[in-house]
């Protein structure tokens, strides 16, 4: 029995459960791109807002203080949306070689049911020909012009 076949018997696609934890995952994923990405754009505004030279020099300390911390957060946020680029990524390639390999296996079944039904009627069409032709034997052989006569 081929691998198909036995996968036959087996309930075709992904269950509830998975398909409700890849939703679930889909969202998460969602969420954390969307903070990460107005975490950047916070920081990136108070980083300008914050860049504005002033004459105390206490004040322009605590402007640079301030201005390398939202500096440190941008360059977190960045790194977050790189690693979540390539987990991303990874699904992408990992879910579409399982979505390849069960559309192979599909493609396997439907070509077996196909070879079958061919060898079936390639079956049909040899006892068609062979009736034919025993048909055809006992009419020649019971006919009058069976063998030219040479009197």
């Amino acid at each position: 029995m081929s691998k198909a076949a036995g996968a036959a018997g087996s309930a075709p696609g992904p269950t509830a459960a998975a398909a409700a934890a890849a939703v679930q995952k889909q969202k998460s994923l969602l969420q954390k791109a969307d903070a990460d990405v107005s975490s950047l754009v916070d920081n990136f505004s108070s980083l300008i807002n914050i860049a504005r030279v002033n004459d105390p020099p206490v004040r322009n300390s605590q402007e640079a203080f301030q201005m390398e911390m939202r500096a440190a957060r941008m360059v977190h946020s960045a790194d977050s949306l790189l690693k979540l680029v390539s987990e991303l990524k990874r699904t992408a390639i990992f879910s579409g070689l399982a979505s390849l390999n069960e559309n192979v296996d599909r493609r396997i079944e439907v070509l077996g049911q196909q070879a079958e039904g061919t060898e079936r009627m390639l079956e049909r069409i040899g006892q068609e020909a062979a009736a034919s032709l025993k048909e055809l034997e006992a009419h020649y052989y019971s006919s009058v012009v069976r063998s030219p006569s040479y009197d």
